[in-house]
């Protein structure tokens, strides 16, 4: 009765007043944007390389930057040609820099390439940056015909990865949008109706970006546009599949009852448990991630935890208010009208019935589909170098691999060794004792000049094993070039080897850094999230079911077949990955995200179907309750319309992922989406019908059946 009456026109609309006043309030407050960012790079914050990597920043050759500019031919490059290259650099060195003499420019073996290294001051001022590499741009270019420039190095790649990123975001939320509502508009078949659902949705997305920035900040990150993105397409599936099932259960009430204020009450109480349910399981889910090692995790699990709260909160209670304020035109031209059932059974109905007549050769078939569908996931690559994660990649990755290519400086692996002042001399002849693993270099000479500026000639120096770059509070900064290809196994084997000596040797303190390095232990993250994450969302998915269902069995079935559809679609996506795309591998953090995102959304649609069938079952037909045969047909043929829809639009808006530019995001949204469509058309559509059918009763196990007074 409560519901009723707060469902009531004039109740629905001060709510309404009051949900939009607030929501305009909090938008004002959060609403505020910095730039988007790319996404982070670095090696978790309590890694060794992190911990490098801080210390570098104290000491003066770690507080500049560099801009590697590269000039690259079809042919050899001409004398001409060569000259123009070193007038731009010695200009670009003149404006950029303190030195009053530029080195000339490096050229490869082939003849074909030439390159140059500027060093810059670092600054963190976005607009300085990009006004610097556009004056350097365009300089290198001056004066130049037939040599293609590319600006690579830290700064190049600085600037090139957010420009791939700039606009993501607005790009990213269009194409949401627009794939919302076409599918409204084919489920609803109403002019009118699509309007109000995207309009909660998108009102919940603008406040959970907000909202999970803002609390970001507060926590002194930052959420990168990776992050943000996944966190847009979340809020709009969950959103919107919560929409469509008030929505769809409002319309079956509508015909029942006379009052919209009741039907919708009646629709809230019926749905309003699954919502809870699946919402909470992600909520709960999300959550797990921010005990994730991987910073970029951590940091989508708090953006998932807020939006997924916006999500409910605007489904469950915003969204009733909104629809139910409008008469029931706002349906039309399918205008639910009372006392007017459908004439037709339900196509999920008698797909129901076929399966209740056959349920085992209905599972073995499924089974083996599946079975099918996962097989090329033996083959599964992992492991995405850095170049390798772009669509398209920016000019700064083409730049480091034609260096790599064509000179063999820009090759081995370099790493960074912080030790103690009392430990250098015996780092560094144990650096000199590894010829195995440490490559000999020779440091370039600092230019001298007299007193009139006039350049003086400088000895080679010595070939190292290492070079000294300063000392700083107790601290020696060291370089070294291991004998490895960057980011191969190779080099990674050899970093772990160089950090178990060092930590034999004098203190112990010594510590191991650089690129290679964070790769290494960005990747011993994420093995060890997998050993978290993997068996963490199991249970929380395994316990909300079991509070919700009241049972054993049927929430080990359930759980079972999500995880048998999440193989099945890392097998079936490999295969589109390697046919039609081309990738090499999934990037290493995919496996995580994407199986916490399959079993947590998945999940969702066998809770909708289990809940309405325990519902269904226990009404009573000639004095006895349904029981579960009758109840999961009559449960197919009230939620199967709704369920494929809400899964289908899941799907689409995971695979609109795709829109933006890392390789990785590609993968997930093609996983989930391919994981989400198996979900709805085979695992709540077949599979879970024909086990209910197998198991019967047992599967309500240790629960008694109960009688609905509906």
């Amino acid at each position: 009765m409560f519901l009723d009456k707060t469902y009531r026109f004039w109740s629905a609309l001060i709510a309404m007043t009051l949900a939009t006043i607030l929501a305009g309030g909090l938008l004002a407050i959060t609403g505020q944007r910095s730039a988007e960012t790319a996404p982070e790079s670095g090696a978790p914050t309590a890694s060794e390389s992190a911990k490098v990597a801080r210390l570098v920043d104290a000491f003066p050759a770690g507080t500049g930057t560099s801009m590697f500019v590269v000039f690259t031919s079809e042919s050899d490059l001409t004398d001409e040609q060569l000259a123009t290259i070193n007038d731009n650099v010695a200009k670009i060195y003149d404006t950029q820099t303190d030195l009053t003499v530029a080195p000339p420019a490096l050229v490869s073996d082939d003849g074909t390439t030439a390159a140059a290294i500027v060093p810059l001051e670092k600054t963190s001022v976005v607009d300085d940056q990009e006004a610097r590499y556009d004056t350097i741009n365009t300089a290198a270019q001056a004066g130049l015909t037939g040599v293609t420039v590319y600006l690579s190095g830290p700064e190049g790649f600085a600037i090139d990865i957010a420009n791939v990123f700039a606009g993501a975001d607005i790009t990213l939320l269009i194409v949401t949008a627009s794939v919302v509502i076409l599918l409204l508009l084919i489920t609803y078949r109403s002019p009118i109706l699509w309007i109000v659902p995207l309009l909660v949705v998108g009102m919940a997305d603008a406040l959970a970006g907000g909202m999970a920035r803002k609390a970001a900040e507060m926590l002194g990150g930052q959420l990168d546009a990776s992050t943000t993105g996944i966190l847009s397409v979340l809020v709009f599936g969950a959103g919107t599949n919560y929409a469509l099932l008030i929505i769809s259960r409002y319309r079956e009430e509508l015909i029942k009852l006379e009052s919209r204020a009741a039907a919708m009450a009646k629709a809230v109480r019926g749905t309003g448990p699954a919502i809870l349910a699946s919402g909470g399981t992600v909520l709960i889910v999300m959550a797990v991630l921010l005990f994730a090692h991987l910073d970029s995790s951590r940091a989508l699990g708090l953006a998932g935890v807020v939006g997924i709260a916006v999500a409910m909160i605007s489904g469950l209670i915003v969204l009733p208010f909104a629809l139910v304020i409008w008469p029931r035109w706002i349906f039309w031209p399918l205008t639910p009208k009372f006392g007017v059932a459908p004439k037709r059974e339900s196509l999920w109905a008698r797909a129901g019935k076929t399966i209740s007549r056959r349920p085992v050769w209905f599972s073995i078939g499924s089974a083996a589909l599946a079975i099918g569908l996962a097989l090329p996931a033996l083959g599964v690559q992992s492991g995405l170098t850095q170049n390798e994660r772009f669509l398209d990649k920016p000019n700064a990755v083409k730049g480091i691999e034609l260096l790599t290519d064509k000179f063999e400086q820009f090759q081995g692996t370099p790493v960074t060794v912080m030790v103690r002042e009392d430990d250098l001399d015996v780092v560094q002849s144990y650096l000199a004792d590894r010829g195995d693993l440490v490559e000999v270099v020779v440091p370039p000479a600092p230019p001298q000049f007299d007193e009139f500026g006039v350049p003086i000639p400088v000895p080679e120096p010595e070939p190292t094993y290492s070079e000294v770059k300063g000392t700083a509070g107790n601290w020696v900064y060291l370089t070294a070039t291991l004998d490895t290809d960057s980011e191969s196994e190779a080099a990674r084997s050899a970093i772990l080897e160089m950090r178990d000596d060092l930590d034999g040797i004098g203190s112990g303190d010594s510590l191991v850094g650089g690129s290679d390095a964070q790769i290494l232990d960005t990747r011993t993250a994420i093995s060890a999230d997998e050993g978290l994450i993997f068996p963490s969302v199991l249970a929380v998915v395994l316990i909300v079911l079991i509070l919700v269902l009241r049972a054993l069995i049927a929430p080990l079935l359930l759980l079972a077949t999500v995880v048998a559809s999440y193989f099945a679609a890392v097998g079936t996506s490999w295969l589109l990955f390697e046919t039609i795309w081309g990738f090499p591998a999934l990037d290493s953090n995919v496996f995580v995200l994407s199986f916490l995102f399959l079993v947590a959304l998945g999940i969702d649609y066998n809770m909708f179907l289990m809940t309405r069938v325990k519902e269904e079952s226990e009404v009573l037909v000639d004095g006895k309750p349904a029981g579960i045969v009758r109840g999961m047909v009559a449960a197919l043929g009230a939620t199967g319309g709704v369920i494929t829809s809400a899964g289908i639009l899941l799907a689409a808006v995971f695979a609109v992922l795709g829109v933006l530019p890392l390789i990785t995001l590609t993968q997930i949204g093609v996983i989930v989406c391919v994981g989400v469509l198996l979900d709805t058309l085979l695992v709540r559509t077949v599979v879970v019908p024909s086990l209910t059918f197998m198991v019967g009763e047992r599967m309500w196990w240790p629960r008694k059946q109960r009688v609905s007074t509906r």
